[in-house]
């Protein structure tokens, strides 16, 4: 696995851990965002990657910093 897809899989693990601690399903905050729950489910697996807007949108919708979706310490 290559460092950018490491990056790439615990930036979506934060943000199912965000999601989680809002106690938001995949199709809650799917819908919440006007996304499908299997594109999230992409973005969370690492499957796909994520738009700077839709990064806007979850850090709001789920009330954290940008930066702590790169908090990979």
């Amino acid at each position: 696995m290559t460092k950018y897809n490491n990056k790439l899989e615990n930036f979506g693990k934060n943000i199912a851990k965000f999601r989680k601690q809002k106690k938001l399903t995949q199709n809650q905050l799917a819908e919440i965002l006007d996304i499908s729950r299997e594109h999230l489910a992409k973005i969370e697996t690492a499957k796909r990657g994520i738009s700077i807007n839709l990064l806007f949108r979850v850090s709001e919708v789920l009330g954290v910093p940008e930066k702590k979706f790169f908090d990979f310490g």
